[in-house]
């Protein structure tokens, strides 16, 4: 009898231990994030509760808003299976919040056994202010002159603080900056590459609740004609040029197909290198007055040539020349065309060895093909600073130096930029 009562009681503790184990198991409320976590927000702004449980998985999820004591429900769900993550989007268009603050209550439980039953629960609650007004833009520049390729100014105003505006052409976001006056100025390029009938420029503006405007304005386009070159590739230039890309196409034996990869992909993966160049732009103008231009140098090819390349008569590949080449004695001291910070030096793909300075507003100069480079990335300059001297590295076929322009990473016309007249008609000449 002893022993009976004996295994019995070990039953009996195994059975509270293991019961135990169960309802303690999982003691860790769900993760739960709300985004954006903003202070202010319009109706139709899309909410996202990003919540997880690994051990038990979600039971419940609870959205609703408190305002004036008055509570309403957004989404309420109970979950069958417990998931183990859930994402739950929404919005507070059929709230029926007047504008002004309210809170926001996120409550997200678990499907554990824990708390006698009811599981362990996330609370989120954030005080917001609803803002339903879009924002006011006013065009206050005139006479926008853009050529295809070229670039333009606008300076507007907007009636409340705006998270970001600008001009969006096509697919690009040419972001506005706050003037002294609380204006704002924008310079906006017409892509060199887009059919003249798509370009539409647009101004923009977003607030901090997400509500949006965007606004048509009045502009003068012209399209223009680019040339358009034949390229003899010869074995001699890709003995000489080849080398120095071999060692990123180690498979590929053959010089004409390094310099088909050369100059078709890594081409590419220049140019869209110099939209993360665009980042790293200062908000405030550094330059001023006109861009200097390579001395006592000759134009050897424009902006916008078309070329087509050709080995032994026969068309191998077909790119755009986007810069202005400019040969003058062999390595030629480089003036920085205009005050600006170095944000890149070194080898830079099909641009051989490069610098880049910015100058503010997503305004970028590019110094290609260099022998030597005298400045080191950080570097303020001024305009005139010697920055290096021409060369031959990359794909250039001899001295001379590639210089180009970009606005927010979209390369654009040079000579535009040296033009005194042009630059005080179309951009400085509005921002006073």
């Amino acid at each position: 009898m002893g022993k009976f009562l004996s295994v019995l009681v070990l039953l009996i503790l195994a059975g509270l231990g293991v019961g135990a184990y169960f309802f303690t198991r999982d003691m860790t409320a769900p993760q739960v994030v709300l985004t954006p976590d903003r202070p202010a927000t319009g109706s139709k702004r899309e909410f996202t509760v990003t919540a997880s449980d690994p051990t038990s998985g979600i039971k419940s999820i609870k959205i609703s808003v408190l305002q004036a004591q008055k509570e309403t429900t957004i989404v309420q769900k109970n979950l069958e299976p417990a998931p183990r993550e859930l994402v739950e989007k929404f919005n507070l268009d059929q709230a029926g919040l007047r504008e002004g603050q309210f809170d926001l209550v996120v409550v997200v439980t678990d499907k554990s056994v824990f708390n006698f039953g009811a599981g362990n629960t996330t609370r989120i609650t954030k005080t917001m202010t609803l803002d339903n007004r879009a924002p006011v833009i006013s065009v206050l520049s005139q006479a926008h002159h853009i050529k295809q390729g070229g670039a333009c100014g606008v300076v507007y105003q907007v009636n409340k603080d705006v998270e970001r505006s600008g001009v969006v052409v096509g697919d690009y976001f040419f972001p506005g900056y706050k003037l002294d006056s609380g204006n704002y100025a924008c310079v906006f390029a017409f892509p060199w590459n887009m059919e003249f009938s798509k370009f539409q420029p647009r101004l923009y503006a977003e607030d901090a609740a997400g509500n949006e405007r965007s606004i048509s304005f009045r502009y003068n386009a012209k399209p223009t004609k680019f040339k358009f070159d034949s390229i003899n590739v010869g074995d001699d230039f890709l003995q000489s040029k080849m080398p120095q890309f071999e060692a990123m196409y180690p498979d590929i034996k053959d010089p004409v197909q390094i310099y088909i990869k050369v100059n078709r992909d890594l081409r590419k993966e220049n140019v869209a290198k110099l939209f993360e160049f665009a980042k790293k732009t200062s908000p405030k103008m550094l330059w001023e007055g006109p861009f200097l231009r390579l001395p006592n140098a000759a134009p050897r090819a424009g902006f916008g040539d078309g070329r087509s390349y050709m080995y032994k008569n026969q068309k191998i590949d077909e790119e755009t020349h986007l810069g202005v080449d400019l040969a003058s004695l062999e390595n030629a001291q480089i003036p920085a065309a205009n005050h600006g910070k170095v944000i890149f030096t070194g080898f830079f793909g099909i641009y051989g060895n490069a610098v880049i300075i910015d100058h503010g507003w997503g305004l970028q100069s590019i110094y290609s093909h260099m022998s030597q480079i005298s400045v080191k990335e950080g570097d303020e300059v001024k305009r005139g600073t010697i920055i290096g001297n021409t060369g031959a590295t990359g794909l250039a076929a001899g001295d001379h130096l590639h210089f180009g322009i970009a606005l927010h990473g979209i390369e654009v016309q040079p000579i535009e930029w040296w033009d005194p007249h042009w630059i005080k008609d179309n951009i400085t000449s509005k921002f006073q």
